[in-house]
């Protein structure tokens, strides 16, 4: 009819505000909404800063994966030589560099040299893979040569050694120093093979972000490779960047045309996909790890009902005769439950954003506290814990949260609705 108020009518809200709001006579009523409103809190920011880390952590991986290797690389079936090796060198790789380059979306290729080698400063020896590769061909590597992170003069590349800054620790060396590379595959004399040995001055240090990367990888000009390890006419393989790596399975096939016959290629995902796969297992269990967490922290909201309804019995039976409907009860009661929600998730919601924000001071306060060493690169592959803000992320745990505090509410608050006026007030 005409005077039937609308549903989430003022009054409503009002009367649910009032019952958030009890008396101290009434604590246990208050205690049990504190409890959940910081249960849904904590456990908000808990699922917001789990999917921010997993986020950042996999951008941070696959960014120093695409910013220093091949989004593809392209090599050739082995075949039998003179003296009965096999292989697998190319002959013609400029020619193959440039049929590459003309693929769509193929941004760079370029031919490269690959040799595992000693390398030795004074009293220090470590073990370094080389990559011949030339001096243009080295400046579009984002995470090599990259002016913030490197030391030194990537110019002058042609003139000497570029060595990653794990190298370098492990060495001690600086721009300027002269390293020796050592490779057991040297020259053939009469009494055997000598060891092949050169000396290159360092004249760039770079740090491209992956623990593996910067202390195992030294960069060589390609005609200085070529001699070295005894390659002259030829390259070991070509590396491809392209425009999307995600979608590097969609060119393969016309790499494959472009390149010719023999060809063979090897991409990135091919190299760290089951690491990404393992990575995405373990998203989608810390999702519901943190999800199950929310669903206790919402079930808290039913217990604080459970005792508001309980508690306000003689109330529900006043409003009840008064001409309040069912309908009318059940909104109050929900929108008491929801309130509650709505509020921890807004609050949750702002924690688990400032604390991806805030991560680095955050993690260096932890770290000093623990008295370092709370991350090993040499395990997780980079030097810090990342954080990444996804609208994506943070809208599922907003729905998440927001949708199971509305559920649960559902219930005590159709039981107040229910209640039977008459036995509410028997003994009152």
């Amino acid at each position: 009819m005409s005077g039937t108020p609308p549903p989430f009518a003022p009054f409503e809200w009002m009367i649910a505000w009032r019952y958030l709001r009890a008396r101290r006579a009434e604590g246990g009523v208050s205690v049990m909404t504190w409890i959940s409103l910081i249960g849904i809190t904590l456990a908000v920011f808990a699922l917001i800063a789990t999917l921010a880390v997993r986020s950042g952590f996999r951008a941070e991986f696959v960014d120093t994966i695409l910013g220093a290797n091949a989004h593809v690389t392209v090599y050739q079936s082995g075949v039998v030589d003179s003296d009965g090796r096999l292989d697998r060198t190319i002959q013609d790789y400029d020619a193959m560099a440039a049929a590459l380059r003309s693929v769509p979306s193929v941004t760079r290729a370029a031919p490269l040299i690959k040799g595992q080698v000693m390398s030795n400063l004074r009293s220090r020896n470590a073990g370094v893979q080389v990559f011949g590769m030339k001096a243009e061909n080295l400046k579009e590597l984002p995470r090599i040569a990259d002016p913030q992170s490197g030391r030194g003069d990537i110019e002058r590349f042609n003139e000497g050694i570029a060595i990653g800054s794990g190298v370098a620790q492990s060495l001690g060396a600086t721009v300027g120093d002269k390293i020796k590379i050592i490779s057991p595959n040297g020259v053939r004399t009469a009494f055997g093979t000598s060891p092949r040995v050169s000396a290159y001055e360092v004249v760039y240090i770079f740090s491209a972000g992956r623990y593996d990367i910067d202390n195992t990888r030294v960069y060589l000009p390609f005609k200085e490779a070529q001699n070295f390890f005894d390659r002259d006419g030829v390259a070991d393989e070509i590396e491809v960047m392209v425009e999307e790596p995600e979608a590097v399975e969609d060119i393969v096939l016309d790499l494959i045309r472009a390149a010719g016959e023999r060809t063979l290629v090897w991409t990135w995902r091919d190299a760290s996909g089951g690491f990404l796969r393992a990575l995405e297992v373990e998203d989608n269990v810390m999702f519901i790890i943190m999800s199950i967490l929310v669903l206790i922290a919402a079930m808290n909201i039913v217990s604080g009902l459970i005792m508001l309804v309980k508690n306000k019995g003689r109330d529900i039976g006043i409003l009840r005769t008064m001409g309040l409907t069912e309908g009318t009860v059940l909104r109050v009661f929900f929108i008491c439950g929801a309130f509650t929600g709505l509020i921890g998730t807004v609050l949750g919601v702002t924690l688990g954003c400032l604390f991806a924000i805030y991560i680095d001071p955050i993690f260096s306060f932890v770290n000093m506290a623990m008295g370092g060493g709370v991350w090993d690169p040499s395990i997780r592959g980079i030097y810090h814990l990342p954080a990444k803000l996804e609208p994506a992320d943070v809208l599922s745990a907003v729905v998440l949260s927001l949708g199971l505090s509305f559920v649960v509410t559902i219930f005590p608050a159709r039981r107040a609705a229910r209640m039977n006026p008459v036995e509410a007030l028997r003994y009152e």
